[in-house]
């Protein structure tokens, strides 16, 4: 038995869990894209036992997830029902990587007991995931700790993401060209990230779901002129104004659980993530 399997080990978020795990002692069997396919039973019956399976692997980028559809909702939703299942066979805790659900919230910030909205599938496939965790706990006695996690940023991210596309187009100097400035976010350093799924592997028996954010929320603008200043460049800014597919406003996480549950809470404000991203870059 090893004490940890991590899924989507190739990922931007999985490679880092596998080595903090790995580095902290953990045993830990990385599970990538080339053990096959998470959506396919196979896939399971071929892992051996552990203690906690994090189930990080599955489609995230949202734009891809209205033309692609059902590979979402194989990826998200059927991938985590093989992961829950191999859980109850083998007696394990998952901790489940989910995403930010609330679509337009009705307040600020936002608590983990609020309506949950998905405003896009990608967000769908991610809270229908989440029903399976949270029947399987209850029915099934399978301990699950849900991390919602808001806006996640650091170096290795997908380059079609907002901070690493502004990153790019400071670094080659080039105009700053974006939809819109005023929708606000509430962006985690990946590191703390990292923290609060280590912590969860201690969570006691039973469901918990848990905003993982930094409790504040920051505007495209502000994210261009914190990056411009860590750059010290003052590249020309030009909005087309145009206001994106159901665009949410304004977000920030109601961390409190977070912190009594997990005993978690960020350690790196947004400035000082962005000069460690753009050092590591």
């Amino acid at each position: 038995m090893v004490d940890a399997i991590v899924t989507g080990a190739g990922g931007f978020l999985g490679s880092r869990l596998v080595r903090r795990l790995t580095e902290a002692g953990f045993d830990v069997l990385a599970l990538d894209r080339t053990h096959g396919d998470i959506s396919e039973e196979q896939v399971w019956q071929e892992l051996p036992a552990a203690r906690t399976l994090f189930h990080l692997a599955g489609r995230t980028f949202v734009p891809d997830s209205w033309s692609q559809g059902p590979s979402f909702t194989a990826a998200n939703v059927l991938g985590t029902q093989h992961a829950l299942s191999w859980c109850k066979r083998h007696k394990a805790k998952l901790v489940f990587a989910s995403a930010y659900v609330y679509g337009v919230p009705d307040r600020l910030p936002i608590h983990e007991s609020d309506p949950v909205r998905p405003n896009n599938p990608y967000a769908l496939s991610k809270h229908l995931a989440e029903q399976l965790c949270e029947f399987a706990a209850t029915h099934e006695q399978i301990p699950v700790v849900v991390l919602r996690l808001f806006n996640i940023y650091g170096s290795g991210q997908r380059p079609e993401f907002l901070i690493p596309t502004l990153l790019n187009r400071i670094r080659t100097k080039q105009e700053i060209q974006v939809l819109d400035l005023s929708p606000r976010r509430d962006y985690i350093f990946v590191e703390d990230v990292l923290s609060a799924f280590s912590k969860a592997m201690d969570v006691a028996e039973g469901y918990h779901c848990i905003n993982i954010g930094s409790g504040m929320s920051y505007s495209v603008q502000e994210i261009i002129d914190i990056l411009q200043e860590a750059a010290g460049t003052a590249l020309p800014v030009v909005s087309s104004c145009t206001v994106r597919r159901n665009e949410i406003p304004d977000v920030r996480a109601d961390i409190t659980r977070a912190r009594t549950v997990l005993g978690w809470r960020p350690e790196w404000d947004l400035p000082a993530g962005m000069r460690a991203m753009m050092k590591e870059s």
